[in-house]
């Protein structure tokens, strides 16, 4: 689903890589949690998997594409099979919790038909049916989350990455948010999550790939980490 070998990346002339000859490989329908400090290079690694950024070296394949073969016009095409969740939410604050999901689909010239069917069962998968008709700055943090979740999988993508989905969240709404993501890994998406948070990591119990300097310095299945 998701291969990375000897990826490196640097900008522009600065002498330390931010990823330097990485190697993952994520099967279809894993959870895998990617950790590390602030540098370690998390950030680069997901802007290189939507294309946002190109690697220096290396090669990278996701969903069966080849990113060497990726024409900028497929962009798009590729962007369809990855859901992205960001800290921040980036939900529109003049539309309602249904408009805000329904968007994506808008985007893509969804019918008004589709939509009416597709956006409820989306907002079922993150417990928000109920709550259609709420604006974001109506919502508890954890609600708006679980929007902009909802946003992000409407689609149907394949692979969904949760950049920090709990870092401005209570404990109790962060677990709310974790669960709803192993509940649409639960089936069959690929979830990659990225966090800060030790004890998410060690209470989930799944694989962890922690990041160093721009290298994989653990990748392990289960594994405890600490900050």
């Amino acid at each position: 689903m998701i291969l990375l070998d000897r990826v490196t990346k640097t900008y522009g002339k600065v002498a330390t890589p931010a990823l330097d000859r990485i190697s993952v490989h994520v099967e279809p329908k894993e959870f895998v949690i990617v950790v590390g400090q602030s540098g370690a290079g998390k950030t680069t690694l997901l802007r290189l998997l939507t294309r946002e950024e190109k690697p220096t070296s290396g090669k990278i394949i996701v969903g069966g594409i080849d990113y060497d073969k990726l024409h900028d016009r497929d962009i798009p095409l590729l962007r369809r099979k990855i859901g992205v969740v960001f800290q921040d939410f980036k939900l529109l604050p003049n539309r309602t919790v249904f408009e805000n999901v329904a968007f994506a689909l808008e985007i893509v010239g969804a019918t008004n038909h589709e939509i009416r069917a597709t956006v409820p069962k989306v907002l079922d998968i993150v417990n928000l049916r109920g709550k259609e008709k709420r604006l974001p700055m109506e919502l508890s943090g954890g609600e708006r989350q679980r929007v902009a979740i909802a946003r992000a999988i409407v689609r149907q993508p394949k692979i969904l990455i949760a950049d920090e989905p709990t870092g401005n969240l209570d404990p109790k709404h962060a677990w709310d948010v974790i669960k709803v993501l192993e509940r649409i890994n639960h089936y069959g998406t690929t979830v990659l999550l990225t966090t800060h948070n030790q004890e998410i990591v060690n209470k989930l119990k799944r694989r962890v790939v922690t990041l160093a300097h721009g290298q994989v310095s653990s990748d392990r299945a289960e594994a405890e980490y600490k900050i």
